[in-house]
């Protein structure tokens, strides 16, 4: 199996990007919010993506898989994080939807992502064949 960096996967891409969103997002805020949800939700976005890379160095299918399973964790704990931040009315309406949009398309990418990567019985080393 050929592997390649992680920063050519699509769904790394993607991660950065959100990561990259939610940064600009948060540096507006209020200095009470900034240092509350925000300091939360730039960790959580950030982690995403770099669990993804963290997994990919691994060496093995099985540490990828569990890498790529706490980049999801992530994932679902930014979304708690964009809900606590829309209920504290700190989101415009155009930010929930290019959020919502970037977060759907994401989901999915993790999931073919660990899908792609092997199966859980295969504990093999991945190399670059």
């Amino acid at each position: 199996m050929g592997t390649r960096g992680f920063e050519e996967l699509r769904v790394y891409q993607l991660a950065e990007q959100l990561a990259d969103r939610i940064w600009d997002m948060v540096q507006k805020w209020p200095n009470l919010a900034r240092d509350t949800v925000g300091k939360q939700i730039i960790r959580s976005a950030d982690s995403i993506g770099a669990k993804i890379a963290d997994g990919s160095g691994r060496g093995t299918y099985q540490d990828n898989r569990r890498f790529v399973r706490i980049a999801r964790g992530s994932l679902h704990e930014t979304r708690h994080w964009l809900r606590r931040a829309y209920r504290r009315q700190l989101l415009e309406p155009d930010q929930v939807n290019a959020m919502k949009a970037m977060l759907d398309e994401l989901g999915p990418k993790i999931n073919a992502y660990l899908r792609s990567i092997g199966t859980s019985n295969d504990k093999g080393s991945m190399t670059n064949d």
